[in-house]
């Protein structure tokens, strides 16, 4: 067998790390060579990444320093699952250093993507950026996209676990840009009398987005469109985070082969 990819995962004590962690050890091509969490690490010397993640000891620990982590074990990808306070910081390094990474962590601006596609170009480094790795709400989008054309009047409702720390989310507002791009004639909004500030939601272009966040959730979203006489309903439910393991397995196997700035897994399902 060719070389194993190698692969750095940050923010690896997570709840998404430890499903990377996970799924790349059930590959036969590819492997955990580094796992960075600098907050766990602090409080849990020594904690080898595959036992925390249930798979068994890997000889990998979880480590703090990203860093000396890139300088020592030479990733191919970094995978990124950390938060919108660090994920740039993060990127600056890993894109700097000239290695590919696919990052799932939402929150990211338009300037953060610009400042990411520079850095890709600088460096001669690839990034994919997925505000989602679960191939139904890839599809979902997709289903939506073609919806919008005929039917140009809808609202988003995405539903998350209350610890997720941004909203709406990063689907939600990649699927709010599809349908911006797609749709035209929409009705006008009738004037409205709002008793509770916030009732009507976010409003992106038109479009408006509401956000749900409690515990039992994972991650769920539903569009609704609006139409004389009916209404139409495209919905995903992601039930386990392992949903979003083959996106991301995905995305470390084919970001190698693209350029740039990838921005949703759509782009690579497509090749």
């Amino acid at each position: 067998m060719a070389n194993k990819l190698k692969v750095l995962v940050t923010g690896a004590a997570g709840r998404m790390g430890r499903e990377v962690v996970r799924a790349i050890s059930a590959e036969a091509d590819m492997e955990v060579v580094a796992a960075i969490d600098p907050s766990f690490a602090a409080a849990n010397p020594d904690t080898d990444a595959g036992v925390l993640a249930g798979v068994g000891r890997l000889g990998v620990d979880v480590q703090p320093g990203l860093s000396d982590a890139l300088y020592r074990t030479t990733p191919d990808v970094v995978v990124d699952f950390t938060q919108p306070a660090s994920v740039m910081d993060n990127l600056r390094l890993v894109l700097g250093d000239g290695v590919n990474a696919v990052v799932g962590t939402t929150g990211l601006t338009d300037a953060d993507l610009t400042e990411i596609r520079q850095l890709c170009s600088t460096n001669d480094a690839r990034c994919l950026v997925a505000p989602n790795f679960a191939i139904g709400a890839v599809l979902m989008m997709q289903f939506v996209k073609a919806a919008a054309r005929h039917m140009p009047d809808c609202e988003i409702i995405e539903m998350h676990h209350n610890k997720k720390l941004d909203a709406p989310s990063g689907t939600a507002m990649k699927t709010a840009e599809i349908v911006a791009a797609a749709r035209t004639g929409a009705s006008p909004d009738a004037t409205q009398k709002v008793i509770l500030e916030g009732a009507r939601g976010g409003d992106f272009e038109g479009i408006k987005v509401h956000s749900i966040r409690m515990p039992g959730f994972v991650a769920s979203q539903e569009v609704i469109f609006g139409g004389q006489g009916q209404t139409l309903t495209i919905r995903h439910d992601t039930l386990d985070r392992s949903s979003f393991m083959p996106g991301v397995v995905l995305g470390i196997r084919r970001i190698g082969g693209r350029s740039g700035l990838v921005y949703g897994l759509d782009a690579l399902l497509e090749t």
